[in-house]
Parts: C-alpha cells; sequence; structure tokens
C-alpha cells in the first residue's frame, strides 16, 4: 500500500466512482489533514439515471465532510469511443484496462487545473484490481497509487450512516 505522507502538501483529488466506495477514502485523506477534493467521473454507467442516483449520493457525502465536489459530466459516446472493440469483454477483462485509462484521465487532466495530485476511490472495493489500476494510474505523473482497501469497512460504515444509494456491481454500458 503507498501511503500518503506528510511531506505531499497539493491538493488530493479524488477519483470518485461512487459515495458507498469515497467515504473510507476521503475519511482517511481527511484523517491525514490532506486537502481533497472529489472528482466523480462516471461515463461508462448505463444511463443518465443511474449517474444522477449515484452523483446525489457523492452529493451527501461531499456536505457531510465539507469538501469540494467536481463533476465530469456524463458522457456515453466518449467513454463508448474509448472502449471500442472491447465492448463485449467480461467484468474484469480488458475492457477494465481501459474504463480506467478513461476515468484516470480525466481525473488527471481535472488534477493538474488545481495542481494536485490524484488518487482512486476504486482501490477500495474489494471487487477491483489494484494492479491493473496502478498500472493504468503510472501513466500519469500526477497519480498516487493508494490502496484504499484497508478503509472498505470504513467506507461501508459511512454508507450505511449516510444512507447513500447503494448501486449494483455490474452497471455499467455492456454489450449486452
Amino acid at each position: 500500500m503507498s501511503i500518503i505522507n506528510e511531506n505531499i502538501n497539493k491538493t488530493i483529488v479524488l477519483h470518485t466512482c461512487c459515495a458507498p466506495c469515497a467515504g473510507g477514502c476521503l475519511e482517511e485523506l481527511l484523517r491525514l489533514k490532506k486537502k481533497a477534493i472529489l472528482y466523480f467521473s462516471n461515463s461508462n454507467l448505463c444511463s443518465l439515471e443511474e449517474f444522477n442516483k449515484r452523483l446525489e449520493s457523492v452529493k451527501v457525502l461531499a456536505n457531510h465532510f465539507n469538501v469540494q465536489l467536481e463533476v465530469d459530466p456524463y458522457n456515453p459516446e466518449m467513454w463508448n469511443k474509448a472502449i471500442a472493440g472491447f465492448e463485449a469483454e467480461p467484468e474484469k477483462g480488458l475492457r477494465c484496462n481501459k474504463c480506467f485509462a478513461y476515468n484516470l484521465g480525466r481525473t488527471a487532466s481535472f488534477a493538474e487545473t488545481v495542481n494536485g495530485l490524484f488518487c482512486s476511490s476504486l482501490t477500495v472495493s474489494p471487487h477491483k484490481n489494484n494492479d491493473t489500476l496502478f498500472l493504468e494510474g503510472q501513466k500519469y505523473s500526477n497519480f498516487i497509487p493508494v490502496d484504499f482497501k484497508p478503509f472498505w469497512s470504513n467506507s461501508c460504515k459511512i454508507a450505511k450512516e449516510l444512507k447513500e444509494y447503494e448501486e449494483k456491481l455490474h452497471n455499467e454500458i455492456s454489450a449486452e
């Protein structure tokens, strides 16, 4: 696990997939006294309705912790172009690399606008492969490979306390 050390004084942008995952990650960043910004980027979701449900929960989380939230507009057309040729790949297949690259790239670009570093709440999930995510993240000089998995139980606790929307695991656009 890469630790965010005390010497890092830059803003840390947390790529946020959903509020239930981001809660424990954000709590840890704030415990370390880091200035954090949530960056909600999810053009991979199956519908604008699902995007908005998740976004509403992320807004509740941002308000609860009094942190800034930035939203990457829902653009499934751009996401489909980014994963072209990999639409039929299963969960944890090669499409994940493309999806990680898309969302991390968008987050990296935003982090540059605030002269910040970034990491991802995806690493808290027991359903995601951190090695794959870290490989994609290493393509960006402002990426911090933080393994948030130890904070999964905190994320679950916060989600329950805030009554956050809990999405289905497989709710991405697919070739189905």
